[in-house]
């Protein structure tokens, strides 16, 4: 890969118009995007700067100011880098790394009632999830449709993983515990 996740979603956010480093914040924070990605807030100027090394983002000549408020643009080989990125990130497969798969590979350790009050509590946070991307998502105006694409998955896997547990969730309480 060319870029790291991060790396591709600031340089994203510059591809689709150019942003100073408080506004890539705003939109991150905005969009959720750290529900599904490593960007910190700590980090945005990092990675810039680790952009602007390697000649994928520019700053045009501007009197001098904060350096907060440079204004950063997408070079064409930027633009070219991240599309190759992101396309070799949808059309390949990823294994997924869930702490949840940990903790169920881990069940003798628990008993029946732990494991079913453990999942009920977990079904009530992912329904709170959906219901908050879904506040989140209508709160925006007109989204690009890269954002609406990523609500959507975001959504889908929720959905998914609600329905999974609402299945487990049905457990019988051990009656020796």
């Amino acid at each position: 890969m060319e870029l790291t996740p991060a790396e591709l979603t600031v340089l994203g956010l510059l591809v689709e118009r150019a942003r100073h480093g408080y506004d890539l914040e705003q939109v991150i924070e905005q969009r959720g995007i750290r529900q599904w990605s490593d960007v910190g807030f700590s980090s945005i100027y990092y990675l810039l700067g680790k952009l602007e090394k390697r000649g994928l983002v520019h700053v045009p000549e501007a009197p001098a100011a904060a350096k907060s408020r440079r204004v950063f643009h997408a070079t064409a080989e930027g633009r070219e880098v991240a599309a190759r990125t992101a396309l070799a990130l949808i059309a390949q497969p990823q294994p997924v790394r869930h702490p949840l798969l940990v903790g169920i590979a881990n069940l003798p350790l628990l008993s029946d009632r732990e494991y079913a009050t453990a999942l009920r509590t977990r079904l009530a946070r992912v329904e709170e999830r959906i219901g908050s991307v879904r506040a989140a998502q209508q709160a925006q105006g007109p989204l690009p449709r890269a954002a609406r694409e990523v609500f959507s998955y975001a959504l889908s896997l929720l959905e998914a993983e609600r329905q999974w547990l609402a299945a487990r969730a049905q457990v019988p309480d051990d009656p020796e515990d």
